[in-house]
């Protein structure tokens, strides 16, 4: 600024020759007018070159600190302002005229500080107060604390004061009972809680009753890693005035609540000091804490509390019990510990806030950044501004160890025993994951094997290989997890179907179980990198972030969070690898801290309710049973794909399965070769083993040689059966085992393991996604009893944005200062398996959502989906719905919609061929007319990013330029979509080279060059048509089950329970056996399978009987 546009400020030149002659320390004399003149000129400079000077006034272990020094050093970053710290010396010796003059005091009270002498300061040089002083002294008293927090509506535990006051002796009433204590009237049962009025008395007691074994526990300030101890005292303490309160049922967390400003609030749980009084550390012996998302009622308090006391800087404990929250201590002036972005934030809001007050004053050139910016605007593909208001991501796990599988039928009554036990007839179904359970299964396979052993001609029909397997499995690692080890029971009404027409009909009659004993499949540390660089990557999905967030790599999400805007819920089903590949994206988006375990607790709801993401692979519907069968046929044939078979295996002609059926030519042929290759790898291991070199070679993960070989012993003995045909359902597995160590155990040099994973890969190309259905209807009605929870719920978080409800909003009446108060954000997060992923994807493309021949940029996605051969790990299905505040509320024009995929991880080897999309939001065809007329984007043409052409082949690369970002005015404005322009938000990697010599800002950092980008669907849906889309599907699965019950009532008006239990036993259907209830209950009863057959074709016989049975989906018996 030059001194020309200071001296419009002239009027003001009498405060600049004081705030001059306060630093200076010199008095300015005006005798002439000419001097005074030249007075005026060199204090007018002087502003020029100003900076504001802010203070630290607080004892010197406070303001060394690490929190302290770190965000001094981020807050010196500010051009115009430096820090100067108050000597201790100073503080407590000068007197405040000899104290450093500033403009702005950050000053707090701790033990040892004179508060009296910081307020006489603050009177004397009146500078902007960050924390106000004269309140420090209530925040002293306990008392005054709570009396502050009533008037101002928060809540709290209920409490009585016990004042031991001679004066007030009124005040002083205590009765102590055995069990309860009467304050002044007040009655508290034990257990309750005794804390001095004084807020610097740390020793707070908790008196628990005779019936828990009586006694107290002591809270003292940490020392070490203790911050209490057990007393058998029980009485309560005779001096000293106490506040007594009820106890509050915690689940033994306390939640910490950092506030920076009204606006934004830090929260971390930590375990309570008062379960065992041992303070947990890490391995750096920092106190672990777990990051928490507060409520909308939580919000409110913290801004309340931070207002109330006139604290910028301030915590405050929460407790939440009972599905409430009640705060029960305000600390004051208070940092976190241990966390970067913490310190990066809280510098920011705090600098901000400074030049705001300040810079006017002092005529430093500051723009003040507007609230404007905190809504997520967004040019559509047409060129017009929207409001970003959900994001919905469906995503698959990542990196995982290959999952083993062992299934085996069994029908000893020791097995349906332990069904029984664990209520597995209540669904037909049982998953066993503790360790008391599984144990039993163990303790089981043990006493069967044994009585194998001493008489081999017993009754025992459970095949001794699966049992010695079974039990060999049980007994790995010496302990029982559910994360790396779990037995499913499913119960079959007439034992386990064929499992092709070819099979020989050997199967036993009765009832059995079918036990699948899983292991493996945990999430791998390269899993763990992925899901925490594509959180972070994620970020950038979140437009804004100006102002405090200026240059900081996906901050809009970042300050969307920090304000309370952001309606944040994560859901992953009770998968182990699932559940943490949600907890480490998590880590990323949040640019969280430290270990996942807090994060997975804290932050990741479990979804395994209504089948929301989970699914027993195990217990197939009738069309994924037939599916199987059909693809076993087809591959079991012994000669090259005719041209029917093509028809068959691949009547959608998707170009990716047509591919692999070419290169495997022969099926038969194919799998003679992956046998011959496994053979000579596990030949090849066993000589390794041999090798004194190779005893203790350590693979990848920790996993072992010896480990290495029984996964693939296994995959040989089980692939080539006994009749010397191949099992096709191994092909998954073995394509998981050679991609695995293709990528983390290279480093073998095994031989043909190139050859070996490019034939199973080939294989598994066209067993893995037709496995979920060959043909479209049969794809649609497998994908919708997978995923028909899941399709209802996306359906509902649309319409509740829609809807604007009143989730994660701040009140109106405490929304000063905030543009956008009731503005939010709502993000839903659902991690599951690769079931899920590809139903929801079949539902997308085969569902009807539009129709291919009338829409050129749907039938473009339609063929770039058919090129893709894998849904790999971190597979991510995204719809974002936008808002036009412009058109009419009414308006179909409104809501805009967009679905978004990515294929997932890239490949062991990065295929040059691998097809590509159009880009992540890429200009619409009818914008094509518009992009010469785009008002106040104009400007921002200069920086377009690489242009493509839309109608280029799939298969070939081009230049995927990542969104650039650029300021307008007071709002970030991303580069307007010119004409046949797509817009990467995670390039690949073939394209580093291009955003490194690009200079393009943060985006650059923000790609994930493992993970293959994010591709446009279409950009250009309605809400109400999705709604209508997703309304369809849900009816249509309804419409299924309805006529199902209709089925049920028809039988149950003409025949008994059991009877009826009779005829649907005949069904494989999973839908007709989660009907069933009370009849499977009845299952010991069924005599036998001719019986069941007998009275099958007696319904037949009597079918005129049953009304409306023509009508309903079951006329044929099996």
């Amino acid at each position: 600024m030059s001194i020309t546009s200071i001296t419009t400020f002239y009027s003001e030149s009498d405060v600049l020759i004081i705030r001059y002659e306060e630093i200076h320390h010199v008095k300015l004399k005006k005798k002439r007018t000419e001097e005074s003149c030249l007075i005026k000129t060199k204090c007018l400079k002087f502003a020029s070159e100003r900076q504001i000077s802010v203070g630290i006034c607080s004892m010197m272990k406070k303001s060394n600190s690490k929190p302290m020094t770190q965000i001094m050093e981020r807050l010196c970053k500010f051009e115009y302002i430096s820090v100067v710290i108050f000597p201790e010396d100073v503080i407590l010796n000068e007197p405040v005229e000899k104290w450093p003059v500033c403009d702005c005091l950050v000053s707090f009270h701790s033990k040892g500080f004179p508060l009296d002498k910081a307020v006489s300061y603050a009177k004397l040089r009146n500078p902007l107060l960050i924390n106000d002083l004269n309140m420090q002294y209530f925040i002293q008293d306990r008392r005054e604390v709570y009396r502050i927090l009533q008037e101002e509506g928060i809540d709290l535990p209920r409490y009585a004061v016990l004042n031991r006051d001679p004066d007030r002796p009124e005040e002083c009433n205590l009765v102590e009972g055995e069990d309860h204590v009467e304050v002044n009237g007040e009655v508290f049962h034990k257990p309750f809680v005794e804390k001095p009025v004084s807020a610097e008395d740390h020793n707070v007691y908790i008196y628990y009753p005779t019936s828990a074994g009586g006694g107290s526990q002591r809270l003292f300030r940490k020392i070490g890693s203790r911050s209490s101890v057990y007393s058998p005292e029980s009485t309560v303490r005779k001096t000293g005035s106490y506040i007594y309160e009820e106890f509050m049922p915690t689940d033994g967390t306390d939640v910490k609540v950092y506030t920076v400003g009204p606006d934004y609030a830090h929260a971390e749980a930590r375990k309570s000091p008062a379960l065992d009084g041992k303070v947990e550390r890490d391995s750096e012996g920092k106190e672990i804490r777990y990051p928490v998302m507060l409520t909308a009622m939580e919000k409110l308090v913290a801004r309340k509390v931070c207002l109330a006391f006139k604290q910028t800087v301030c915590g405050f404990d929460l407790l939440r019990a009972n599905g409430h929250s009640f705060v029960c201590d305000v600390n004051g002036f208070s940092f976190v510990k241990n966390s970067m972005k913490y310190y990066d934030d809280c510098a920011k809001v705090l600098g901000n806030m400074i030049m705001r007050e300040l810079a006017p004053q002092f005529h430093i050139p500051w723009s003040i950044p507007m609230e404007a910016e905190d809504i997520p605007i967004v040019p559509t593909t047409s060129g017009t501004m929207m409001e970003l208001r959900c994001v919905i991501a469906v995503i698959r796990h990542g990196d995982r160890t290959p999952k083993q599988k062992m299934k085996m039928e069994v029908r000893n009554a020791l097995f349906f025993d332990l069904f029984e036990k664990y209520g597995g007839y209540k669904t037909g179904k049982l998953k066993l994951k503790k360790p008391k359970q599984l144990q039993e299964v163990l303790d089981i396979a043990r006493q069967l094997l044994a009585e194998l052993g001493q008489h081999n001609d017993c009754e025992i029909e459970e095949k001794k290989s699966k049992l010695e397997q079974l039990k060999t499995v049980l007994e790995m690692y010496g302990h029982f997890s559910g994360i790396n080890r779990k037995v499913q029971l499913t119960y079959l009404p007439n034992g386990q179907p064929k499992a092709s027409s070819e099979e020989e009909d050997s199967l036993k009659e009765g009832p059995s179980l079918l036990l699948v004993l899983k292991w493996g499949g945990e999430l791998t540390p390269a899993g763990r990198v992925q899901a925490e660089e594509l959180g972070r990557a994620f970020r950038c999905m979140y437009p804004g972030g100006q102002g405090d967030y200026a240059g900081f790599p996906g901050c809009g999400l970042l300050r969307l969070h920090s304000t309370y805007r952001h309606d944040l819920k994560i859901y992953a089903s009770d998968e182990g690898r699932v559940q943490m590949t949600a907890a480490a994206f998590a880590k990323g988006l949040l640019a969280l801290e430290g270990e996942l375990t807090p994060i997975l607790v804290q932050m990741v709801k479990s979804a395994n309710m209504n089948g929301l993401l989970d699914s027993d692979s195990d217990s197939l519907t009738d069309c994924q049973q037939r599916v199987k069968a059909r693809l076993h046929e087809i591959m079991q044939k012994n000669q090259d794909f005719t041209e029917e078979a093509y028809q068959k295996l691949a009547p959608t002609g998707s170009p990716s399965l047509v591919n692999s059926m070419k290169i495997i030519g022969n099926p038969v042929k194919t799998c003679d070769q992956v046998y011959a290759l496994i053979q000579s790898l596990t030949c090849q291991i066993r000589k390794r083993l041999e090798d004194p070199k190779s005893a203790n070679l350590q693979l990848y993960h920790s996993e072992t040689l010896e480990l290495m070989l029984q996964r693939w012993s296994k995959l040989e003995r089980d692939f080539r059966m006994k009749s010397g045909r191949y099992d096709i359902s191994k092909i998954p597995d073995i394509y998981d085992c050679v991609k695995y160590d293709t990528q983390h155990n290279s480093s073998l040099s095994l031989d043909n393991m190139l050859e070996l994973f490019r034939l199973s890969r080939a294989l598994a190309d066209i067993i893995i996604p037709q496995e979920y259905g060959i043909s479209k209807l049969e794809k649609l009605d497998i994908a919708s009893a997978y995923c028909l929870p899941l399709i209802k719920k996306i359906q509902l978080d649309l319409q509740r944005t829609h809807e604007d409800e009143a989730v994660n909003k701040l009140h109106p009446l405490y929304s000063r200062g905030v543009m956008s108060p009731g503005r939010h954000v709502r993000t839903r997060l659902y991690f599951t398996s690769e079931s899920h992923v590809h139903s929801l994807l079949s539902i997308f493309r085969y569902g009807g959502l539009l129709n291919e021949e009338k829409d050129e940029q749907w039938k473009q996605a339609m063929d770039y989906l058919s090129a893709v051969t894998e849904l790999n790990y971190m597979t991510q299905i995204v719809i974002m719905l936008y808002e036009d505040n412009n058109k009419d509320p009414s308006s179909e024009e409104r809501f805009h919609v967009e679905l978004h995929f990515s294929p997932g991880v890239k490949g062991c080897q990065d295929d040059e061929n691998a097809p590509m999309g159009f880009g992540f939001r890429p200009a619409s065809v009818e914008n094509q007319e518009k992009q010469e007329d785009l008002g106040s984007l104009e400007d921002l043409s200069k920086d377009e990013p690489d242009r493509a052409i839309l109608t280029e082949p799939l298969s070939i690369h081009r230049k995927s330029p990542l969104i650039r970002s650029r300021k307008a005015g007071s709002m970030e404005v991303l580069s307007t979509s010119s004409r046949n322009t797509t817009y990467r938000l995670f390039p690949s990697c073939s394209r580093q080279s291009d955003i490194k010599s690009s200079g393009l800002g943060f985006e650059g950092c923000s790609m994930v060059p493992s993970i293959y980008p994010l591709e446009t669907l279409h950009n250009s849906l309605s809400l109400k048509q999705v709604d209508e889309f997703l309304n369809k599907v849900c009816e249509s699965r309804s419409e299924t089950l309805t006529k199902t019950l209709k089925f049920l009532q028809c039988l149950e008006k003409v025949f008994t329970p059991l009877e009826v239990f009779h005829i649907l036993s005949c069904y494989a259907h999973k839908l007709t056996c989660i009907l069933l209830g009370s009849y499977v209950i009845d299952q010991h009863k069924v005599a036998s399978n001719c019986e069941v057959k007998r009275k099958f074709y007696v319904v037949f016989k009597l079918k005129k009987k049953i009304k409306n049975l023509e009508s309903v989906a079951f006329t044929q018996p099996p």
